[in-house]
């Protein structure tokens, strides 16, 4: 089995989950995206990886993509390499999305306002998505549109859904202070997982921010690419339903990960290949 397949295989993501509308090549070209996301999301986030050696991963991918890459390439990079020019996709994507893991190295790190964390949201989701409707082979000039909302929706529903998880993790906090401020729940109720009207408030009105971008995503969904965006609608429809589960339990993100049975994902998928 292939790095790529193994870490897919490994990850159990809700993304690799979709891949299975997508045909035998391109299916194969977004588990390697998938792959290059994997790695350099943990060169950030791996807590058993030291910061020096993140620090050189990571520099090492940006000099992937520069118009001088090294000789001693991975085969995830050369395969990487060969997918963007396969598709022709846009060198500053990769980069974008490289520079928004290098900046979870910093776990101290807060964003003021949703401005400030939408720069984040691009460069770590919108970006992908961006990649991947090449991978998919879209052609209507919405599709575009239609990624960058999605991203923003998937990246806000991840924050919102691993709000516990990450204060486990060196208190990363992606949660704006305005909109702390605005709720009047602080730093330090957050990091003590203070659990009341407040924070419910808080998360509703995030969640909310997070439904106008899916419902963005839907008012930019051509039926031109409708096939190609299959997969795409299939991750859609998952994160979505695990946003309404969280908004219906009022978002108990303290003590539980929020997913979806397997059910009911093979559920949403199937409506995704009939175009339902």
């Amino acid at each position: 089995m292939s790095e790529a397949k193994q870490i897919t295989k490994n990850a159990k993501s809700n993304l690799a989950f979709a891949f299975a509308c997508l045909p035998t090549q391109r299916r194969t070209d977004m588990v390697q995206l998938y792959a290059f996301c994997r790695i350099v999301d943990d060169l950030a986030d791996s807590p058993d990886i030291p910061m020096d050696e993140k620090l050189a991963g990571l520099q090492n991918w940006e000099q992937c993509f520069s118009e001088s890459p090294p000789q001693d390439l991975t085969q995830t990079q050369k395969n990487i390499l060969e997918i963007r020019e396969r598709y022709r996709i846009d060198n500053q994507l990769f980069l974008d999305l490289v520079a928004g893991c290098h900046s979870d190295l910093q776990p101290s790190r807060r964003f003021a306002d949703w401005e400030d964390l939408k720069k984040y949201t691009y460069q770590v989701a919108s970006c992908v998505g961006l990649i991947s409707i090449k991978i998919f082979g879209c052609q209507h000039p919405d599709s575009e549109k239609y990624a960058v909302n999605l991203g923003h929706a998937l990246q806000l529903t991840n924050i919102l859904r691993d709000v516990g998880e990450d204060l486990s993790d060196n208190l990363r906090i992606y949660i704006p202070e305005n909109d702390m401020i605005r709720f009047q729940y602080s730093e330090r109720d957050l990091v003590g997982r203070v659990h009341d009207g407040r924070f419910i408030a808080m998360m509703q009105y995030i969640s909310e921010r997070a439904e106008y971008y899916y419902h963005e995503a839907e008012k930019h969904f051509h039926q031109q690419d409708a096939k190609a965006l299959r997969s795409s609608e299939a991750m859609r429809k998952i994160y979505h339903g695990i946003l309404k589960k969280m908004q219906a339990d009022n978002f108990q993100v303290f003590h539980q990960r929020y997913t979806l049975s397997k059910p009911k994902k093979v559920w949403l998928l199937l409506t995704s290949l009939a175009g339902w």
